[in-house]
């Protein structure tokens, strides 16, 4: 099993900018690099292709905005190596069951549980690697 035990970058679109400061201010004093934030679409994409996170959080609702079709967008952007997309919300998973099934997202986490730790666990639990050891992808299911 591929273990992220470096290193981790990470990009976090949300509309909110209180989560947006709470969760850069958290993840960074665990040991995340926090290479950039978005509150739109348009914003993450080009900081994403910009800044080529290994992880980026995603909000499922970003205001007038869908975060499933930008994790789409991410996932079908055509770069190189795609970053990995895991969903975030205030609502509960199994709300948007469906939806994550759906999409090229890796998994969910819910914001109160958003941590260094889970979303370490999360990329291991899915097979998704370290970009340096040549198993990075967006999708892990």
């Amino acid at each position: 099993m591929v273990h992220w035990a470096g290193l981790l970058r990470c990009f976090i679109v949300d509309d909110s900018v209180h989560f947006l400061d709470a969760a850069r201010e958290l993840l960074e004093r665990e040991g995340v690099t926090v290479v950039g934030v978005a509150s739109t679409s348009a914003e993450a994409l080009e900081g994403v292709k910009a800044l080529r996170p290994d992880v980026t959080l995603v909000d499922v609702d970003l205001g007038e905005e869908n975060g499933f079709e930008l994790a789409e967008h991410l996932y079908r952007a055509g770069w190189p190596a795609p970053s990995t997309v895991i969903l975030t919300s205030t609502h509960a998973e199994q709300d948007f069951a469906d939806l994550i099934a759906k999409s090229p997202a890796v998994g969910f986490l819910p914001k109160f549980t958003v941590s260094s730790g889970a979303i370490r666990e999360l990329l291991t639990a899915h097979g998704v690697g370290h970009p340096d050891d040549g198993l990075s992808g967006c999708r892990g299911t």
